[in-house]
């Protein structure tokens, strides 16, 4: 193993990733998954960890879709027996029945997973499967379950069994003959086999009146187990026959393995791509049993790294299924031009966890594992994870010595590219307590040349230390920065959390004060670390964290103002909701009652008008005339009272064929079907109608209003206003219906004038059918009027022969 790659594969052992591969491997269908993701492999560059990130995407989301999720039931390890076929040796029928299973199980895969849109990657992936059919149903054909092969395998075979099964039969119908022949010669009354041959119980002392072949006899010595000479010969062509059975199997086997062996490379793929499926499965299973999310893999090897509240794997776990204390996420935030971070803090604060949380982050993102993290973690690919921990609290590892950690340090620096961060992937290197087990001096010395030289080198260095010349590092460089583990010095317990930017400070006099030693040895200790400066960083650490403990605290208080903030401005947004309803509820009920009293006007006008017909007013023809205005003055009345639908103003809007428009006078949407020349008139189909507008008529499905178009030239002839391609709507309304019953001709012909000369389409006019003398009156004279095309009776619908409808030219 080459030098680098060697300190690589101790890194993981001390980041203990075999024992994520155990657990990954829990999740597994198959024993080649199995086997392959205990070993956790690395993907060797970017592109193939993006690939393994999204088949873990695709698996986890199409296992959550099928019912009991992805089974692999079925796919065995063929492992020994493509081999064994592809030399030309004979497979077991079970090996062989196991082909077929696995040919089976992989057509169901990949029926179940072939969807290019949503699953691309693993689409592409089963495409390269060859199932192989007809082999696969030449297997079962041939054996049956429980491994035996078949009668209709082979024809000699069939004849052979045939055979076998009749001997037997006859040897058995001779056997219990005998027994009732020899009975009181037998000392027990059953057949027995010795030696693979049936045997008589004969007693010891009738041995010589049963002739035949003595087998065996009782440990006593009482009984003798006799194969009588009438079934010898049936035993001779049995045994034949069974041999010949035998070798007429092992033709069959041999056959079919060799069918096998001719497609064994066919078949390593189709084991290699299911184990890869297998392993897919298992990881999206696992990153869905601990809650993880997919990282995000950037390119450049200096990208930002960003790790919210993550957790570690292997804690999780054990909380998991142990039992106690939660784990405790830490967030991991660092810029694209930071180098190394120094975490200080007191010993079982948690340096440690973090530094293998950070590494096994990196580790699982590059083999295509999901992340414990909360958000979207982004990091840079790491192609290298590089780490000196001695942890006591692992089981596998003791406490290096001195010698030991420089040895380590010298070959991680030996595999860190000379000539600074490598473009091909980043560097990651973890130091536990760099520079302990010397002399303090020495030790800072050496720690602070180490973290530069790797500040040039590496990507990201994430070392813990005890030595507060670290601290003071990210003041002079802008590549360096301090990170520490909070304590709580009233309860003398670490509290696991992550502060970033506040280095750690010493808390041996608190925790010695706490424990009761005596004040005189804490007052001497403070005055010997005051000429040091020491006791005053500690000050200015402790400001620090109140400093941030009182922003913390702010913070918290302007996130919940900015809560009820939000819940007080939604409160009055419904209410302004509530009141809007209301006062258009109210708008409503006011706009009912006035048509109310204008329509109970019209019928009192409509009762005049009728009682002038009858003749019971002395001067009717003033009287009509009063109540023919006063109605007249109701209906403006109305008009004028009649709420506009709000319209919001689009300027430059206007409507092209197609389009979807309102016709304001139906209050329905309809389809321009076409525009005019100049673009001021327009027809529309609604529903079943079609209906000939001007622009004005119609707004837009959101309320705009049509703009105007533009002045024709004065050499365009204007079109007259009655061409009919302006005309109004072809359906009956209220504005262009006008009621004359009980009129006199006379009347009844001045009102429908008057709607006729601003009418812009058919004129409806209710004259009911009575005697029929006021619709004749009213037909003769419009016969008369120039500007009036046709007249006809209304649809039956709309009054039928009560009515007429009037066409304008």
């Amino acid at each position: 193993m080459i030098p680098s790659a060697a300190i690589q594969a101790e890194a993981l052992e001390l980041l203990e990733w075999p024992r994520l591969g155990e657990q990954v491997a829990g999740f597994a269908g198959t024993a080649a998954g199995r086997a392959l993701a205990a070993g956790l492999p690395l993907a060797p560059d970017r592109p193939a960890s993006q690939r393994l990130l999204a088949e873990t995407t695709e698996l986890l989301a199409l296992d959550g879709l099928t019912e009991g999720g992805l089974s692999f039931q079925g796919v065995a390890d063929l492992s020994r027996t493509l081999p064994l076929c592809a030399k030309g040796g004979i497979a077991p029928a079970d090996d062989l029945l196991a082909v077929a299973t696995t040919l089976a199980a992989a057509r169901r895969l990949r029926r179940q997973i072939d969807d290019p849109q949503l699953r691309p990657v693993t689409t592409a992936l089963v495409e390269q499967l060859r199932t192989l059919p007809e082999l696969e149903q030449r297997l079962r054909f041939c054996i049956e379950e429980g491994g035996r092969v078949a009668d209709r395998a082979s024809p000699a075979l069939a004849e052979l069994r045939r055979q076998l099964a009749a001997a037997r039969a006859d040897r058995r119908e001779r056997l219990n003959g005998l027994l009732r022949r020899y009975g009181s010669l037998l000392q027990d009354a059953v057949i027995a086999e010795r030696n693979g041959r049936p045997v008589l119980a004969v007693k010891a002392g009738a041995a010589s009146q049963v002739p035949g072949l003595v087998h065996d006899s009782s440990a006593s010595g009482s009984t003798v187990f006799i194969e009588p000479q009438a079934v010898l010969p049936l035993g001779n062509r049995i045994r034949q026959l069974e041999g010949e059975e035998r070798e007429a199997e092992l033709a069959v086997l041999q056959e079919l393995s060799g069918l096998v062996g001719e497609e064994a490379d066919t078949l390593e793929q189709l084991q290699r791509i299911l184990t890869a499926l297998d392993y897919g499965v298992a990881r999206a299973r696992y990153g869905a049993w601990l809650g993880a999310v997919r990282p995000e893999l950037e390119a450049d090897p200096c990208a930002p790294l960003l790790l919210e509240e993550l957790r570690h794997p292997l804690l999780l776990w054990q909380h998991r299924h142990q039992g106690g204390q939660p784990v405790v996420p830490v967030s991991v935030r660092v810029g694209p031009e930071l180098r190394v971070v120094a975490i200080t803090g007191p010993n079982t604060g948690g340096k440690t966890v973090t530094l293998k949380s950070v590494g096994l982050a990196a580790l699982m993102a590059r083999a295509g594992l999901f992340l414990p993290c909360s958000g979207t973690p982004r990091l840079p690919w790491c192609a290298q994870v590089l780490a000196d921990i001695g942890d006591e609290q692992s089981l596998q590892q003791n406490l290096s010595t001195f010698s030991g950690h420089i040895r380590r340090i010298a070959r991680i620096l030996a595999a860190l590219p000379p000539g600074g961060v490598d473009p091909r992937g980043a560097s990651l290197v973890l130091l536990d307590e760099v520079g302990a087990g010397t002399d303090p001096t020495e030790g800072t010395a050496l720690a602070i040349a180490l973290l530069r030289q790797l500040a040039e080198r590496a990507r990201l260095t994430i070392a813990t230390t005890h030595f507060g010349e670290l601290k003071a590092l990210k003041y002079g460089d802008p590549r360096f920065e301090n990170a520490s583990v909070a304590f709580d010095v009233d309860t003398l317990s670490p509290t696991y959390h992550l502060q970033w930017g506040i280095p750690g400070r010493s808390n041996a006099l608190a925790i010695a004060a706490r424990l009761g030693l005596e004040p005189a040895v804490l007052d001497r200790a403070q005055e010997l670390l005051a000429p040091r400066g020491e006791g005053e960083v500690n000050q200015v650490i402790a400001g620090l964290e109140n400093q941030r403990q009182r922003q913390q605290e702010a913070a918290e208080e302007a996130a919940a103002l900015l809560a009820r903030t939000e819940l007080l401005h939604e409160e009055l947004l419904q209410r302004w909701q509530q009141q809007k309803e209301q006062s258009a509820e109210l708008q409503e009920q006011r706009r009912e009652q006035l048509e109310r009293s204008i329509r109970d006007g019209q019928q009192e006008v409509r009762r005049i008008i009728r009682r002038l017909r009858q003749g019971r007013s002395a001067d009717p023809s003033a009287l009509g005339e009063t109540a023919r205005r006063a109605g007249q003055r109701l209906k403006t009345l109305e008009q004028e009272h009649r709420p506009t639908p709000e319209r919001r103003e689009h300027r430059g809007w206007r409507p092209a064929v197609g389009d979807r428009v309102r016709v304001l006078s139906l209050g329905k949407a309809g389809e321009v079907l076409a525009l005019s020349p100049d673009g001021r008139e327009l027809s529309v189909r609604c529903g079943v109608l079609r209906l000939n507008l001007e622009l004005a008529a119609i707004e837009g499905l959101n309320g705009e209003k049509p703009a105007p178009p533009e002045p024709a030239k004065a050499q365009v002839q204007i079109r007259s206003r009655r061409n009919p391609a302006s005309r109004g709507p072809q359906v009956r309304t209220e504005r262009n219906t006008v009621d004359v019953r009980g009129m006199r001709v006379h009347e009844a012909e001045a009102a429908v004038e008057e709607q006729l000369r601003a009418a812009n389409g058919p004129l409806w006019v209710i004259h009911g059918i009575g005697t029929g003398k006021l619709k004749r009156g009213l037909r003769e004279w419009l016969a008369t009027v120039p500007y009036v095309e046709r007249v006809s009776d209304a649809e039956q619908g709309d009054g039928g022969p009560g009515c007429s409808v009037i066409w304008p030219k």
